[in-house]
């Protein structure tokens, strides 16, 4: 069974540097598509070259930014054209998602405990690490509030460290996700949920950004109370 990694960039350079190899470091044979959104701090040139040593490494370079969602919906839609994919995993490039918890999340779709495992800041045993109190607050919050709006059975509605089951996500009409920005990621949670996937949680330490900038913003935030209202009655609810 084939496992693949997706990672969105924009301006990740020096991260992506250094995450790509502890990836292959922690599973040697595991595929890798960068997908990035024409970065001009030269990320996908820094891919480039990381492919001379890795050769399950690939690059899909998109030619503008479009949004996360966007990025993710092409990337997916490349990877599930191999048959022999069995397993995808989604992480962000700023180092805050730890590469060692990757064997294990992959192991619990493979032994079929889930077709989605989670990564859960929020679940016994997880946590953040170098957040202000106040984006400590906004986030344990956020994630109250989209339980009681979607009615998600999750303690981490909005993480973007997670691992799919690959006949899971062929289910998802991922083209009619409208939510392209970063409430995509609970949008594709809610799909996911709407199909009937079953899901676990595995704790995660999530860790600041060493390194870039962080790319939250008050649209990011007010994106993110609209955006479980529209998913649960708009016109992709199934309700």
């Amino acid at each position: 069974m084939k496992k693949t990694v997706v990672i969105p960039t924009y301006d990740e350079r020096e991260n992506v540097a250094n995450l790509i190899p502890l990836i292959f470091q922690r599973i040697p044979d595991v595929d890798v598509l960068v997908v990035d959104d024409n970065s001009p701090d030269g990320t996908s040139a820094a891919v480039g070259q990381l492919k001379e040593r890795f050769q399950n490494l690939r690059l899909l370079k998109r030619q503008k930014k479009e949004g996360l969602g966007a990025a993710y919906v092409h990337a997916f839609t490349e990877v599930l054209k191999d048959p022999d994919v069995g397993v995808l995993a989604m992480m962000d490039a700023d180092l805050s998602h730890d590469p060692a918890c990757l064997p294990a999340m992959f192991e619990m779709v493979e032994q079929g405990n889930a077709d989605v495992v989670i990564g859960s800041r929020y679940t016994a045993g997880g946590g953040t690490e170098g957040w202000e109190l106040w984006r400590r607050i906004l986030s344990s919050w956020g994630n109250r509030y989209c339980r009681f709006v979607t009615r998600m059975p999750l303690s981490d509605c909005t993480g973007g460290f997670n691992v799919m089951r690959a006949s899971a996500l062929r289910k998802l009409r991922l083209d009619a996700i409208e939510l392209s920005g970063y409430a995509f990621i609970m949008a594709l949670k809610y799909a996911f949920f709407k199909t009937g996937a079953t899901f676990a949680e595995f704790p995660i330490l999530f860790c600041n950004r060493k390194k870039g900038e962080s790319k939250i913003s008050n649209h990011i935030i007010r994106e993110g109370i609209i955006a479980p209202w529209k998913m649960r009655f708009g016109a992709d609810s199934r309700e």
